[in-house]
């Protein structure tokens, strides 16, 4: 069975072209490597193209939808806003354990994240940090959970000891 995920990045630098982005291809890899189907990343400006990027990969059956960038305190910075009408119900572990992480790395402004993750339908929909730091540090979060997280939204029980 295929297992679709999707990636945005949301940069208004990247998607005019400035730079090259460098985070979403470390999170197209993170997800190939745990057995996903995923395209490379789609890079939008911030704001209301976040939101249509994350809706188009929910209609095509993602079962995990990875956002990086956009999380921040800057006017532009939108993408928590045009995720959460998205979103069925938040699980606000994952974003706070994402921010601790960065925290314990002894990055400040990790703090000042205001990423979310959530369940849309059946999929998993988590905003990453816009640096390539930040993207290493929620992926060290996500790794350990995601399975059982997706298992969990499918219907999945809890593990049982023997």
């Amino acid at each position: 069975m295929t297992r679709l995920a999707g990636v945005v990045v949301a940069s208004n630098r990247a998607a005019a072209g400035v730079y090259d982005d460098t985070t979403g291809p470390l999170i197209v890899d993170f997800l190939r490597e745990r057995g996903f189907e995923v395209a490379s990343p789609v890079v939008v400006p911030d704001g209301e193209p976040v939101g249509a990027a994350i809706s188009h990969h929910l209609l095509h059956g993602a079962e995990v939808v990875l956002t990086t960038g956009g999380t921040g305190l800057t006017p532009t910075d939108r993408t928590p806003e045009v995720t959460r009408p998205l979103l069925d119900r938040e699980v606000p572990g994952i974003a706070e354990a994402i921010r601790a992480a960065g925290i314990a790395k002894g990055v400040p402004t990790a703090t000042l994240s205001r990423g979310l993750a959530g369940v849309a339908g059946g999929c998993l929909v988590v905003n990453l940090p816009g640096s390539r730091g930040g993207v290493k540090d929620a992926l060290e979060v996500l790794g350990p959970v995601l399975e059982h997280a997706l298992s969990q939204i499918a219907g999945g029980d809890h593990p049982r000891p023997e």
